[in-house]
């Protein structure tokens, strides 16, 4: 019996191949796997449906639509989902939100992307809005330092993983957070990388960034590639906050980018990274661009406020586990409202718009008519002038002649209709919040007449203008067809002509303060004396000019 073990063994293992052999070709294991994506980007915290010109998109036949809205988002994702799909993001998904959100520190966003189900983010400029150990507790967990829990408990961290591969400690180079992650879907796995555009020293605050270092993304990018390659993923997805500029009115699916920082983290990033996903532009597209090793490698940015979902779908090779390149497709899908609302989404929606409605809802001030942010042929605008002004009179008692207020801060228009029950020209806090939502500290800082003029030269750079808004006590003029670095002339400071040698107290937020959108010649200021939030003083200053007028468009005077 001994001597016949072998034998009948031997005859169980060739049966056992005959049978599978013998299988119908359908039975067998699948020599690829489908995986599906479904991403969003610059979500900003709009759990609501977003208002006016951001809250409609342009849809597949050119037509601009009502979109956006979590809970809309909520029933888009349901509908695109099957069993092979995983959710990710590319950052600026909460910062510069709505009162519904930002009122609790954007815990509510951070939730709602957890509930359904995103599973890894890249970080973008606006997770760190409020700091970097500010993002490390919505990863991690915990109330806020100075304000405490929200009303619904003890904050239990994020249900997703942020990455930040290009973001480290400057002296340890040590990574502020996770470079990438892993995911197994159909059997396969997935590798996520995270990075961040390398220009957000100069577009959020300093001192919440303060000793951290901003790499290059392609660099980081290729050593995270590098680290998943050793750990045997041969799949892998770049999410990039950055990307790239379209012409208006472009339809989801279309190409059509200005090639720029976008074009070149797609077309230089490591070969091993199959697909890189974009954002941080706030535009739709879906396009195909060359790697280093020449193969296709997609790129895609599905908008902003949750007004667009993409979609990609390809197979993984289950043997090489790297994707096919050749099985790559992507399709940005508009999330209309024309579809029910998710219930449990619009009750979580709901249940955070009742509890920040006594805030929101309460009176500021008065306008006579609409402040906006339509400039002037100089460049000024009538909200701009007024936050400006707000913000001289916060600083006046230290000392403030004048003050300066960038552009990219004031984040929506005024207007005279009400939104609501309180009336037309009533200014609510939560209108107030929604034009100045940062929660940017005033400060004043003593510059030269020469650095004035160095300053307000600025203003523009080898990639476009940004005019800062002036206090009324403030006066220049620009000529937009001179050399850049002497566009500017006439400067004048209560009336009189600036002195080169003299010294002038100039206020501006810390974001300014601190250099951000290029203006460097801020850092040179001396005697710094802080204030109050920016918000703060814009609220007390509608409270003591209420009605407020739209000023003459005459400080800035040129072309």
């Amino acid at each position: 019996m001994t001597r016949r073990r072998p034998i009948l063994a031997c005859g169980i293992a060739v049966a056992a191949v005959m049978a599978v052999a013998a299988q119908p070709a359908a039975a067998r294991p699948a020599p690829t796997a489908s995986v599906r994506l479904l991403s969003l980007n610059d979500f900003h915290g709009n759990l609501e449906p977003p208002s006016g010109s951001s809250g409609t998109a342009i849809d597949e036949h050119g037509t601009a639509v009502p979109a956006g809205g979590a809970a809309y988002v909520a029933t888009h994702l349901k509908r695109l989902a099957n069993r092979d799909t995983l959710r990710v993001a590319q950052g600026d998904m909460i910062g510069a939100s709505p009162l519904i959100s930002a009122a609790y520190h954007d815990e509510p966003s951070v939730e709602f992307l957890g509930n359904v189900g995103v599973t890894a983010s890249a970080v973008g400029n606006h997770e760190f809005d409020e700091g970097y150990r500010e993002l490390q507790r919505i990863q991690h967990g915990g109330c806020h330092p100075v304000d405490g829990c929200t009303p619904a408990g003890k904050w239990r961290g994020a249900k997703f993983d942020y990455l930040a591969a290009n973001v480290v400690h400057e002296h340890s180079e040590r990574h502020v957070m996770k470079p990438w992650t892993i995911r197994k879907v159909n059997g396969v796995r997935v590798g996520f990388i995270g990075v961040v555009t390398k220009t957000t020293p100069g577009i959020v605050s300093a001192d919440g960034i303060k000793g951290l270092a901003f790499q290059d993304e392609v660099d980081a990018a290729n050593r995270a590639a590098r680290e998943l390659k050793r750990r045997g993923v041969r799949s892998m997805v770049l999410l990039v906050h950055e990307g790239d500029q379209v012409q208006s009115g472009q339809r989801p699916d279309a190409c059509g980018v200005v090639p720029g920082a976008g074009t070149r983290i797609a077309k230089d990033a490591d070969p091993e990274i199959d697909m890189v996903l974009a954002g941080h532009t706030h535009q739709q597209y879906v396009c195909s661009v060359t790697d280093p090793a020449g193969r296709p490698r997609l790129y895609s940015s599905g908008s902003s406020f949750g007004r667009v979902i993409t979609q990609i779908d390809f197979r993984v090779d289950r043997r090489s586990g790297d994707v096919v390149r050749s099985s790559m497709k992507g399709d940005n899908h508009v999330v209309t409202r024309d579809v029910p609302a998710d219930p449990a989404t619009e009750r979580f929606v709901q249940t955070w718009k009742d509890r920040v409605a006594e805030v929101a809802n309460k009176p500021v001030g008065n306008i006579t008519a609409d402040l906006t942010r339509a400039p002037s042929p100089a460049g000024e605008t009538a909200l701009g002038d007024v936050i400006a002004d707000a913000q001289l009179a916060s600083m006046k008692e230290h000392g403030a002649q004048v003050a300066l207020m960038n552009p990219g801060g004031v984040r929506t228009d005024l207007v005279h209709k009400a939104s609501g029950s309180e009336g037309d020209g009533v200014v609510t806090y939560g209108e107030a919040f929604a034009v100045q939502p940062f929660s940017n500290v005033m400060g004043v800082v003593s510059l030269t007449g020469a650095q004035l003029d160095a300053l307000l030269e600025q203003q523009w750079t080898g990639t476009g203008e940004k005019i800062l808004q002036p206090s009324a006590s403030l006066r220049f003029t620009i000529d937009r067809t001179r050399a850049v670095g002497d566009r500017v002339s006439g400067i004048t400071v209560g009336g009189q002509a600036v002195d080169p040698a003299a010294t002038y107290k100039v206020a501006a937020n810390n974001f300014l303060l601190g250099g951000g959108d290029g203006f460097t010649t801020f850092t040179q200021g001396t005697d710094q004396v802080l204030g109050p939030i920016d918000l703060d003083a814009f609220v007390a200053y509608l409270g003591a000019n209420s009605p407020v007028a739209p000023p003459p468009l005459d400080r800035i005077s040129g072309r």
